[in-house]
């Protein structure tokens, strides 16, 4: 059997929930100390089944339900990790997670620094999060600023089936605490994942499309997006190099520095609010980083400063390939 034919083995084509699901089976499998519970992740394997057959596979005392209490699911995580245990705990909606915002901004991200380091927590928050799912507030939401802002978390968010195969794992095997924010709209896109090589570090940001006129940057459920805006404006002759940040605490900007030393010209999108958002600071730190090489101010394209709306209203709020688009016609009029 050649090389080329085993390596051709070794990449599956999974939807998103599917990749984190093989991606926790294979941290369960690698270590003992792995635990996974949360709100019905169990026997039902959560809302959008990311968690199907693992407590079968793998049984009760590793996969198990939690009663409905997200400051109980994050404190018993903290304690656990005390013990040496590594716990990956689900909020089962985005908007859930606030019940337990003292335990992680408080307790959670303040462990390793109240001990001088003495005291590692490897704690993974599994957060579906973002729009695409027909529901209101509460439902779809992107809380990643407030836990961006807060020392002592890593916060990060695949757009791809590959990258959540891999960061999942990644975040498992971190000493620290990690937000790990799933874009639900995104559950079900399949694409190639390779078993074989992790496509680089955790928080390494990431050229998906090269261009030569404008850089667009997002992370999560809008890369898709953005790739459908370059898509269109190749038709039109001009090229948008698109980044995908993939981590927004810490936030890798080398790679979109060096972008915009080509381009001179940047957009940062986001599904999240455009107020005191992490699109706000990636903009901010690229105009000083890069100010010498943008010729137009940096553009943000967001949701609005509102309450998640209705279903019905959703296509308003989120940004789509339009919206970018009119941005980067923007920064070209410069």
């Amino acid at each position: 059997m050649s090389a080329q034919t085993v390596t051709q083995k070794r990449v599956r084509e999974l939807p998103m929930a599917k990749a984190i699901n093989a991606g926790l089976r294979e941290a369960l499998a690698n270590d003992d100390r792995v635990l996974l519970y949360g709100e019905d992740v169990a026997a039902l394997g959560g809302v959008f089944t990311v968690t199907s057959g693992l407590q079968q596979e793998f049984g009760v005392s590793r996969v198990y339900d939690s009663p409905l209490s997200e400051a109980g699911i994050v404190g018993t995580a903290i304690g656990l990790a005390m013990r040496g245990y590594r716990p990956v705990v689900e909020i089962q909606f985005d908007g859930f997670i606030f019940p337990a915002f003292d335990q992680i901004t408080s307790q959670l991200a303040k462990q390793t620094n109240r001990h001088e380091g003495t005291m590692s927590m490897p704690v993974v928050i599994r957060v579906p999060y973002g729009g695409g799912v027909g529901a209101i507030e509460h439902h779809q939401e992107s809380p990643e600023a407030y836990f961006a802002h807060t020392p002592g978390l890593r916060v990060v968010a695949p757009s791809n089936a590959n990258d959540a195969y891999w960061m999942i794992q990644q975040a498992i095997a971190s000493d620290d605490p990690v937000l790990f924010f799933e874009p639900k709209r995104r559950y079900w896109q399949k694409g190639p994942v390779s078993l074989d090589a992790a496509p680089g570090e955790l928080h390494r940001s990431r050229i998906v499309r090269s261009g030569d006129r404008a850089t667009v940057i997002g992370y999560g459920a809008m890369l898709p997006v953005l790739l459908d805006a370059a898509e269109i404006a190749a038709k039109e002759g001009i090229g948008l190099e698109v980044i995908d940040v993939r981590s927004v605490s810490p936030i890798d900007y080398g790679p979109l520095v060096e972008s915009i030393e080509r381009t001179g010209h940047a957009v940062v999108v986001a599904e999240a609010q455009g107020s005191v958002s992490v699109a706000s600071e990636i903009a901010a730190q690229l105009g000083e980083r890069a100010f010498y090489s943008l010729e137009a101010p940096v553009a943000r394209v967001t949701g609005f400063d509102v309450p998640f709306p209705p279903a019905k209203l959703e296509h308003y709020q989120v940004p789509d390939a339009d919206r970018v688009l009119d941005a980067v016609d923007r920064v070209l009029e410069y």
